[in-house]
């Protein structure tokens, strides 16, 4: 609990992953990698129930090795391509009720540390939020960014009179990490959403925030975590 608030955590791990197979349970650094989000989330201080939903046999089976609870197995209809988040987080909701709050934790932002996840609850609350969502610097400033018209001519996404301006002088924006999502439980049945008009952000490091989502997301990760095996 945090302010006497009772917190669900969920880890969605789904088993049809696309970009890296079987990621959710790939090896890295000694651990399956969805390993290094429950061992993160269990050291909290405030989450008062942390569960796994999956569809999968062998995804539940390594979750339960580690210490998650797994109370239920995700319909099939919630665990398809088009799936969205939102709808899985509703589904845990309607299974396990009676809860203030829902976080969502993704096991593909593997370096995502504890604090990370006590500070996005204690600022949510302590701000008396309905949502707050996770974010950092992106690597490139959407200001310098364009289309690319059918006959290759670029046009500014943004202003063209960003486009010559230093990178330092550049109005500062702010992207999702994927990380970690947390929402008042009754906004959250209204909203559908962790995302509304009065969602706060949680700033978390660039060099915490790898979202894994290609093979060489993941070569990254292992490169990180051969330099410093001691991330959660």
């Amino acid at each position: 609990m945090f302010n006497q608030e009772k917190i669900l955590a969920i880890i969605p791990a789904r088993g049809g992953s696309k970009g890296v197979l079987r990621k959710n349970i790939k090896p890295a650094g000694g651990r399956p990698l969805i390993a290094w989000i429950i061992e993160a989330a269990k050291k909290s201080r405030y989450i008062d129930r942390l569960i796994l939903s999956s569809d999968d046999s062998d995804i539940i089976s390594v979750a339960q090795q580690y210490g998650c609870d797994v109370p239920f197995v995700r319909p099939s209809d919630l665990a398809r391509d088009n799936s969205s988040a939102s709808d899985v987080v509703l589904h845990a909701i309607d299974e396990i009720p009676e809860y203030d709050y829902v976080m969502l934790l993704q096991p593909t932002s593997p370096l995502t540390v504890t604090k990370d996840i006590d500070g996005c609850i204690e600022s949510c609350i302590n701000s008396g939020a309905k949502s707050t969502v996770s974010v950092t610097e992106p690597d490139k400033s959407p200001y310098w960014m364009f289309n690319m018209e059918k006959d290759n001519r670029l046009v500014p996404v943004l202003e063209e009179r960003y486009l010559n301006m230093r990178r330092q002088d550049l109005p500062l924006v702010y992207i999702p990490t994927g990380a970690i999502y947390i929402a008042q439980v009754k906004w959250f049945l209204k909203n559908r959403s962790f995302y509304g008009s009065s969602t706060l952000g949680f700033f978390i490091p660039q060099e915490r925030s790898l979202d894994i989502d290609s093979e060489l997301d993941f070569k990254l990760f292992e490169a990180i975590i051969a330099k410093d095996n001691n991330i959660v």
